[in-house]
C-alpha cells in the first residue's frame, strides 16, 4: 500500500493576499532608475567672474584670457608684460632725469625775460644825462674824466642787467625743478594707489560673479534632487506599501484559512499480520480464552 502523503496550507485574508500579488506585479515592471537625470552639475564661471580674471591678468602685464565651455580657462594670450602701475612707476623715473625740469619751464619765460631787460636797458640809459650834466657842472665834460664816468656807468649797468637776468633764469629753473619734484612724487603716488584701485575693482567683480555661480549651482542641485526624487518615487511609494502590507500580515494571529493534515507511511505485510495476531489475543484474553 503506498505511503500518504499530506501538506499543510496557510493563506491570509483574501484582501492582504490581493493586495500582496498586486503590489509584486508593480514593482516587477519597475523601469530602471536612470542615474543621470540627477547626475552632479557644476555651475559655469559667470561673465562677471571673467572678467574679474581678466582685469586681473591685465594688471600683471598678461594678455586675453582664453575659456573652455566650463568657463576654465584654458590659455592666456601674450600681453605688453607691463603691470598697471608701470605707467606710472616709469614716469617717476623720467622725473630723476637731469633734463627733467625742462618740460616745466615756462612757455612765456624767455618773453618776460626779454622784456625785463628791455625795461632796464631803458632805465639805464636815462642815467647817462645825468652824468653829462654833472660833467657839465664840473667843467669835465667832454674831456677824459667824463669818459671814465660813462665806462664805469656802463660796466656796471651791465654787471647789473646779467645779474638780473641771472636772477630770472635762476628763478625760472627753480620753479621748474620744483614741479619736476612735485611730478616725482605724484607719479610714486599713483604707482601705489593704482594697484589698491585694481584690487578693489577686482574684488568687486569677484564677488558678484561668485554670488551669481553660487545662485546657478543652487538652481542646478535643486534640479539634479527633483530629477532624483521623480526617479525614486515609484520605489519609495511601493516600499511604503509593502510596509504596510507586511505590517498588516505580521499581526495576524491565526491564518484565515488553513488546512493541516499529517502523513503516515502504510504498515507492511509482516508488520499487518503482527498487528492481527496481537488484536486476537487481546480479545482472547478480554473473554478469557
Amino acid at each position: 500500500m503506498a505511503d500518504t502523503v499530506q501538506t499543510s496550507i496557510s493563506r491570509p485574508a483574501p484582501y492582504l493576499e490581493a493586495a500582496g500579488q498586486a503590489l509584486l506585479e508593480k514593482t516587477t515592471g519597475l523601469p530602471a532608475i536612470q542615474t543621470a537625470a540627477f547626475a552632479p552639475q557644476v555651475a559655469p564661471q559667470t561673465v562677471l567672474s571673467q572678467a574679474a580674471q581678466q582685469a586681473a591678468a591685465t594688471q600683471a602685464g598678461l594678455g586675453t584670457l582664453q575659456y573652455g565651455a566650463q568657463g576654465q580657462i584654458t590659455g592666456v594670450g601674450t600681453g605688453t608684460g607691463m603691470a598697471g602701475y608701470a605707467p606710472y612707476l616709469a614716469g617717476a623715473t623720467a622725473m630723476t632725469s637731469p633734463t627733467a625740469y625742462q618740460q616745466y619751464m615756462s612757455p612765456y619765460q624767455k618773453d618776460v625775460i626779454e622784456s625785463t631787460l628791455k625795461q632796464y636797458d631803458i632805465q639805464a640809459q636815462k642815467g647817462i644825462p645825468a652824468l653829462a650834466a654833472q660833467a657839465i657842472g664840473a667843467g669835465a665834460f667832454g674831456g677824459g674824466r667824463e669818459g671814465i664816468q660813462r665806462a664805469e656807468y656802463q660796466s656796471q649797468s651791465d654787471l647789473n642787467r646779467a645779474l638780473l637776468q641771472s636772477q630770472l633764469l635762476q628763478q625760472g629753473y627753480g620753479q621748474a625743478q620744483q614741479l619736476a619734484s612735485q611730478a616725482f612724487g605724484q607719479y610714486a603716488n599713483l604707482a601705489q594707489l593704482q594697484p589698491a584701485l585694481a584690487a578693489g575693482q577686482i574684488q568687486q567683480l569677484a564677488a558678484a560673479g561668485t554670488s551669481a555661480q553660487a545662485q546657478q549651482q543652487a538652481i542646478l542641485d535643486a534640479q539634479a534632487q527633483a530629477a532624483r526624487e521623480a526617479q525614486f518615487e515609484p520605489y519609495q511609494r511601493y516600499q511604503y506599501q509593502a510596509g504596510i502590507i507586511g505590517g498588516l500580515l505580521s499581526g495576524y494571529p491565526q491564518p484565515y484559512m488553513g488546512q493541516a493534515t499529517t502523513t503516515s507511511p502504510t504498515a507492511s505485510p509482516l508488520q499487518q499480520a503482527l498487528q492481527t495476531g496481537l488484536t486476537a489475543y487481546g480479545l482472547g484474553s478480554l473473554y478469557g480464552k
